[in-house]
This record gives C-alpha cells, sequence and structure tokens, in this order.
C-alpha cells in the first residue's frame, strides 16, 4: 500500500522548467494567446494555452441564507447561464478584495459590510493560467448608485436564491458554471461547519 499523504502536505506544487521559447500568437480584446516551448524530463514539450489575467467572484450572502445569483448570456457556450457576480483583475496594482467589492456594486448595485476569502482556483489550467479568487460577502445592502450595464450585461437578470436550492441545482446538473459551483458548495460548507461549531459551544 502506498503512504498516505497527510491533510497538511495536501497542496498544489509549484513547479519551474525551463522555457525555451513563449511566443505571442493571439492579441485579444481582453486576453491572449502563447505558444511556449518547455524542456520538461529529458524531452521537450510544446503548449498553446490562454494568458489570462485572473479574476474574482463573490458569494453575496443574506440573512435569510440567501446567495446572490446573476444569469446572462454567454457566447461560447450559447446559453443564459446562471453565475456569481465576478470580473477580471485588470486594473493594475488593483488587489483582488478591492476588485470584488468594486465588481460586486458594478453588477450587482451592492456593498457588503463584512468579506471574507473563501477559495481560490484554476479555472482549466491545462488550457490557460487564470486563477480566480472567491470572496464569501456578507451584511450585504443596496449600493448608493446604479451602474449603466452594457452588452451582455444589459439585460442582466437578478436573484437571491436560497443556498440549499442553489446547491440541489448544483448537483443535479441544472446549473452548470465553475465557478458557481466552486463557490455554492464551498459556501454550503462553511456554513455547515460553523454550524457544528455552534451547536459544540
Amino acid at each position: 500500500m502506498p503512504e498516505t499523504i497527510r491533510s497538511s502536505d495536501l497542496r498544489d506544487e509549484p513547479s519551474t522548467p525551463d522555457v525555451l521559447t513563449s511566443d505571442l500568437v493571439f492579441e485579444g480584446a481582453v486576453w491572449n494567446v502563447r505558444d511556449d516551448r518547455v524542456r520538461y524530463g529529458d524531452g521537450e514539450i510544446r503548449r498553446q494555452y490562454v494568458a489570462h489575467t485572473g479574476a474574482v467572484a463573490i458569494v453575496a450572502l443574506d440573512e435569510q441564507e440567501r446567495v446572490l445569483l446573476i444569469q446572462q448570456y454567454r457566447h461560447p457556450i450559447r446559453h443564459r447561464d446562471w453565475e456569481l457576480p465576478a470580473g477580471l483583475l485588470d486594473i493594475a496594482g488593483e488587489e483582488p478584495l478591492e476588485a470584488a467589492r468594486r465588481e460586486l456594486a458594478e453588477e450587482a448595485d451592492l456593498v457588503a459590510d463584512h468579506w471574507e476569502p473563501l477559495v481560490s482556483s484554476w479555472t482549466t489550467p491545462g488550457g490557460n493560467d487564470e486563477l480566480i479568487h472567491l470572496f464569501l460577502a456578507t451584511g450585504v445592502r443596496t449600493a448608493p448608485g446604479v451602474h449603466a450595464r452594457e452588452d451582455e450585461e444589459a439585460d442582466i437578470r437578478v436573484e437571491w436564491i436560497p443556498l440549499a436550492d442553489a446547491v440541489d441545482a448544483v448537483l443535479e446538473g441544472r446549473m452548470r458554471n465553475g465557478i458557481l459551483t466552486i463557490g455554492v458548495l464551498a459556501t454550503a460548507q462553511v456554513r455547515a461547519t460553523a454550524q457544528r461549531l455552534r451547536d459544540r459551544a
């Protein structure tokens, strides 16, 4: 039997192979595509991937244990999918928490009194280098101003959904957005753990 890894040692490990060449093959309006040649082991590999700015997403939870979800059109999948408020880390020097506050105000016209890091995730490590930071926002209230919305955001739908219903929709395959899935399930786990600790007190 192989030795079981200890829980405290279970983590992603940085690796720095020798990058022989890295060429910009496509420069887009939002992100770029690179073509890298890398020395790996005894050989060489070539990988093309999306070079991403990174992003943030917010699980906004109200006092009734409802999570704020938005629905908008996403052209690559030809769906109006349910999502968390989210946005790019595309402002120089802006920290993830600052970006999360900004995105919650811009996408949902909300501010929150309490913020805590929830989880960070590589979204598609086989095809891009995007790292998204998810935050749990509570003490949510209406923002002072209303933000103008364009393009896909012009007809955005905003709904408060019971957290338990969102979990069910994810597990039953009715909502398939990856970031929403991570955020909803992580929040449910965090809230369940907190409740168990309260019950033991």
